[in-house]
């Protein structure tokens, strides 16, 4: 294939999550270069075009790190590259959706596909009400998390009241959140299922231990006495946190719900996640995420290397 005359840039803040991909461009002699989000401007006027295309890689968990500048930053940038014309993998409409789990429900919501029961409130004094005619256990989502921030579970009434009389709901960066039933995971397990060029790459089962994680739902990283729970369901880091994953290919039908919905988000390269609930058996998708690191030990675990899988589809964009 012949490569790029021009460099792939990969505009990130995470400095490295990303290393599988740099190591797979360096092997190949794709030119590419590499954007800081942290510390980044850009004239308006003379949008940058020393690169091929622009892979945006910005993650919304940024805030933890103290580089949340980046978020809302994003957003002008890749509207004003998409302007001028310049090619964006995971473009704005892209990062929209990664920020907002509001959207990602109406997204659902327009395709018709199974989600948890949710509520949205710009307001903490507006939980308890939000939470009316909703079953227990439930859990708090800040509308722009990532890695499992501000995610709170209550198992029942009072204890929801508690924590508002308390002021203790944190909505997150934008004031936003969703009031959402918990939904116990079949098996122990999640399902994600990658995506890249918006097709389907593979699919895994994520398992954790019903004694450390309390079969929550995988992006649940507090309890409601605020113990931290690790995040269960990101894939590159199940090894260490000693978690089960197996290559898994999910139906036919859930293979075309997922490439519709990152079809209709244009997220060109990431994830779905669903969960089965283990009460009636009936699966819920509850996050659509354009920030893939892919499975660790990818190779061993899905029988290739996505890696290589990516760095093809970036040089074939790059050479259109």
């Amino acid at each position: 294939m012949s490569k790029p005359n021009r460099p792939i840039a990969i505009y990130h803040e995470h400095q490295d999550w990303f290393r599988p991909l740099f190591s797979e461009l360096d092997r190949r002699g794709t030119p590419y270069i590499r954007i800081d989000a942290r510390r980044h401007h850009f004239d308006v006027s003379r949008p940058d075009g020393e690169f091929s295309l622009v892979f945006n890689r910005m993650s919304p968990s940024a805030y933890l790190r103290g580089h949340g500048n980046g978020i809302f930053y994003t957003l002008q940038y890749l509207a004003n590259l998409e302007r001028a014309g310049t090619r964006v993998i995971n473009g704005s409409h892209a990062f929209r959706v990664e920020t907002s789990k509001t959207l990602q429900l109406s997204l659902l919501e327009g395709l018709n596909f199974p989600y948890p029961r949710s509520r949205v409130i710009n307001h903490p004094t507006q939980a308890l009400a939000a939470a009316r005619g909703l079953r227990y256990p439930i859990v708090i989502k800040a509308n722009i998390g990532g890695s499992g921030a501000g995610i709170r579970k209550f198992e029942h009434e009072e204890d929801l009241a508690k924590a508002v009389q308390l002021n203790e709901l944190d909505l997150g960066i934008d004031h936003t959140a969703l009031v959402q039933e918990f939904i116990p995971a079949i098996g122990g397990h999640i399902t994600r299922v990658e995506v890249v060029g918006g097709k389907y790459l593979y699919g895994i089962n994520v398992y954790f231990s019903g004694e450390s994680f309390d079969l929550c739902p995988a992006d649940i990283c507090k309890t409601t006495t605020g113990d931290e729970l690790l995040r269960t369901a990101c894939p590159v880091d199940a090894p260490k946190n000693n978690l089960r994953v197996e290559g898994y290919t999910p139906p036919p039908e859930i293979v075309q719900q997922v490439e519709r919905i990152m079809q209709t988000a244009l997220i060109d390269v990431g994830g779905v996640e669903y969960i089965t609930d283990s009460r009636d058996g009936k699966l819920y998708f509850y996050d659509i995420n354009a920030l893939s690191n892919f499975v660790a030990e990818g190779t061993r675990v899905v029988g290739f290397d996505p890696h290589t899988r990516l760095a093809e589809y970036l040089e074939q964009e790059a050479a259109r």
